[in-house]
């Protein structure tokens, strides 16, 4: 209350103006039956002039170029990104002026969701320099994003970090979230963010898309995504009406996967996704002409959905192991990347192990993982001997390449570490492992 107002006011006044005060803020605080509603999906998240669902993508040289995507209602308005260099914005930048080519126009395409018409743009920013840090942003000449600021990757092998997170799929919003955050805390500089698959549930449903993209935010928009498909992501049996316009992946693939089945080479690393949905065969021939291609020492890392070794009861994928395990074992894979069973489990180089028979299913020394950060949990599988299970837990994982050193980092939700390996790679490609499991026990709910 106004000071000078309680002074004027005869001390009755005042007692009666607290009294009454009082009682709004007890009505207020009441368990009394209110008349609330759920907010309509279709207002949450529905497109306006403003841009929104902005992200980052690589579907060219990380070094040189970028791809930012972004979404706007169906306006006849045009869309542009203006960018520039970070270290050149000295001075009143209220008052920055941009050269005309600092302004690109975007391409766009009408998009039709359950929740109506909307349009999404891509830039393919290019002709960037290496290891740069950039500001952009985005809109139609008077509705802007704010500006984002991302840095491109080295051209040469340098250390660096990533992100990997298993299936989100349920709860997004309200569980999700706050792993994909805790994450950005653990490793605030990561390179990119990957998801191994089924990134919503309902994969034509633009509200959950709406959730996925309000969870992950601004993050989005700085570090860029790196996806690859799940079943979720096939709803109906084919590819999500969603995922070819809203990120833009390489398109290196065989024909007619392009942007599900791709590969990047990031600072050293070169990174593969498979799409474990589909084709698999025609796909473990180009898989294994685009690792023919890496020196032995380099690192090589592939993501699929489906996992080779399940960790969840009843759901093991023979078939995707016949297929893809050979080729695996022949061009020395580092570490495969995995979702699907909404559980956690991590072989070591010497593993798994059959526990019925004893034989080793991991003659190349590769490491598989699968993790979940979802809030959607499965029984663990007893079929493997493997070096850590764990169920019932959201998890984000951390993994730093160094050099001939890769450093592996499972965590909770709350930061605890869970889990923890480091490989070292000889210049025969061939790998030792160092295992650094916390001292405390498994998790299984």
């Amino acid at each position: 209350m106004n000071r000078s107002l309680s002074r004027r006011l005869p001390f009755t006044g005042y007692a009666i103006l607290l009294a009454v005060s009082w009682l709004l803020t007890i009505a207020c605080a009441s368990d009394a039956p209110i008349d609330t509603k759920p907010y309509p999906v279709e207002q949450q998240y529905m497109a306006t002039p403003m841009p929104d669902r902005i992200i980052l993508t690589m579907s060219g040289d990380p070094a040189r170029s970028v791809d930012v995507t972004w979404r706007t209602n169906v306006t006849g308005a045009p869309a542009f990104l203006e960018w520039v260099q970070s270290d050149t914005l000295v001075g009143d930048l209220r008052k920055l002026e941009l050269e005309p080519s600092h302004r690109l126009p975007a391409t766009t395409e009408m998009f039709h969701s359950d929740l109506g018409l909307c349009r999404i743009h891509t830039v393919h920013l290019a002709g960037l320099e290496p290891a740069t840090k950039y500001v952009y942003r985005v809109g139609d000449g008077v509705n802007w994003s704010e500006w984002f600021q991302f840095g491109t990757a080295h051209d040469r092998p340098a250390p660096f970090s990533f992100i990997y997170l298993g299936d989100g799929q349920n709860a997004i919003r309200s569980w999700w979230s706050h792993v994909v955050r805790q994450a950005h805390q653990e490793a605030p500089r990561a390179a990119f963010v990957l998801h191994a698959g089924d990134l919503v549930n309902g994969a034509n449903n633009d509200a959950e898309w709406g959730e996925w993209f309000e969870a992950g935010g601004w993050l989005n928009a700085m570090a860029p995504v790196v996806a690859t498909p799940g079943n979720h992501d096939h709803p109906d049996g084919s590819l999500c009406r969603h995922w070819r316009p809203q990120f833009a992946f390489p398109t290196n693939g065989p024909k007619g996967l392009e942007e599900t089945t791709y590969w990047f080479d990031y600072q050293g690393v070169r990174i593969v996704s498979v799409n474990s949905y589909e084709r698999l065969e025609e796909q473990a021939v180009w898989l294994d002409r685009i690792l023919s291609k890496c020196p032995a020492s380099q690192w090589k890392i592939v993501t699929l959905h489906y996992p080779l070794f399940s960790a969840a009861k009843g759901r093991d994928n023979p078939q995707l192991r016949k297929i893809l395990q050979p080729v695996f074992v022949r061009h020395h894979v580092d570490l495969v990347l995995q979702g699907h069973d909404h559980a956690y489990a991590r072989t070591g180089l010497g593993g798994p192990h059959n526990v019925a028979d004893g034989v080793n299913l991991n003659q190349g020394g590769t490491v598989y993982v699968v993790s979940v950060s979802g809030a959607k949990m499965y029984e663990a599988n007893e079929t493997w001997n493997v070096s850590r299970v764990g169920t019932g837990i959201q998890l984000y994982q951390v993994i730093h390449i160094d050099g001939n050193r890769l450093e592996y980092e499972s965590r909770r939700a709350t930061g605890e570490l869970y889990d923890a390996f480091t490989l070292t790679k000889n210049e025969d490609g061939h790998t030792q492992i160092m295992e650094r499991i916390p001292d405390r026990p498994e998790i299984r709910h």
